[in-house]
């Protein structure tokens, strides 16, 4: 009989366990990383740059999985080159005929804007993945060292030398300008 009841309580025992773990599982929430975005940070004295891509409404998984993280690809290059566009339009007028007191009003304004990155990357990693199952969102998480980066540009057979040095001396300047913008538009 007490084989009975210790295999019992050794089973509800380990049920309790499970749920609590699966309870807690479920009110963590997403990493911090979904929240805070992309950008530059320098993280144990290891500056990098990160992307967050995500996608939702894709029922296919690996094609979500591949979509998410090429959009945190993305937001890592929109860091270092992008082209805007930008057109805007305004019309009004004011017309008045035959009696002075009345008059038609009108106005239109348009506004268009094109943004474009175009950018060869090398080194950039996905480190962390979540999937948020209520929204069936993924997210990616996507790094670039800036210590590789540098070291990928003095292998790049591409660059002339000129602009190979430029890039290797101002990577630090630029990375911490960078890290100042991004902290000025922080939400306090």
């Amino acid at each position: 009989m007490n084989r009975v009841f210790g295999f019992r309580s050794r089973l509800v025992g380990g049920g309790v366990a499970i749920a609590l773990m699966i309870g807690l599982a479920a009110c963590g929430g997403p990493p911090k990383w979904v929240k805070q975005g992309s950008g530059a940070f320098n993280e144990k004295d290891s500056k990098a740059f990160y992307g967050v891509g995500s996608v939702a409404g894709v029922r296919n998984e690996p094609l979500a999985w591949d979509t998410a993280e090429n959009r945190a690809r993305a937001e890592i290059a929109k860091t270092f080159e992008t082209y805007t566009g930008y057109l805007m339009r305004d019309y009004a007028a004011s017309t008045t005929a035959g009696d002075f007191s009345k008059n038609t009003e009108e106005q239109n304004v348009e506004r268009a804007i094109k943004t474009v990155t175009t950018t060869t990357l090398s080194g950039v990693r996905p480190i962390e993945r979540y999937k948020d199952e209520k929204t069936n969102t993924y997210y990616v998480l996507t790094k670039l060292n800036l210590e590789e980066m540098k070291n990928n540009l003095e292998q790049a057979k591409e660059l002339n030398a000129q602009v190979r040095d430029y890039v290797r001396k101002n990577a630090d300047k630029l990375f911490d300008r960078l890290e100042k913008e991004e902290d000025k538009r922080a939400p306090r």
